[in-house]
């Protein structure tokens, strides 16, 4: 599988694509870099797509990605309710302007109705 390395090493990519996940799956809306937004694009993409097996097993697949958050969790599942007529394309980027510092692309990157 190819992978954007954003920077920093593997165990630390891992925890912020994650926490970037769950802060998305919470509040349904986060702003972020756009590299940043294309991976956890990705990862939430396959977490809504287990939810919706329904499976044990996905729910503990679900569960390992999320740091065993049980809320996320519980949210995924509903989120995948929600998804269901849906065979992808859970989320939208919308383009903002450049960060001042370091003219990073900044996006907001919600779920879709």
């Amino acid at each position: 599988m190819a992978y954007r390395k954003l920077g920093v090493d593997n165990k630390h990519r891992r925890s912020m694509l994650a926490n970037l996940t769950k802060d998305l799956i919470m509040n349904e809306s986060i702003k972020t870099t756009e590299t940043r937004a294309k991976e956890v694009r990705k990862s939430f993409d396959k977490m809504v797509t287990y939810a919706k097996e329904g499976s044990l097993v996905s729910r503990r697949k679900v569960l390992a990605f999320l740091q065993n958050d049980n809320v996320a969790t519980k949210k995924v599942f509903e989120l995948a309710d929600r998804f269901k007529e849906r065979n992808g394309g859970y989320t939208q980027i919308l383009k903002l302007t450049e960060r001042r510092g370091d003219d990073a692309l900044m996006v907001i990157l919600k779920l879709v109705d």
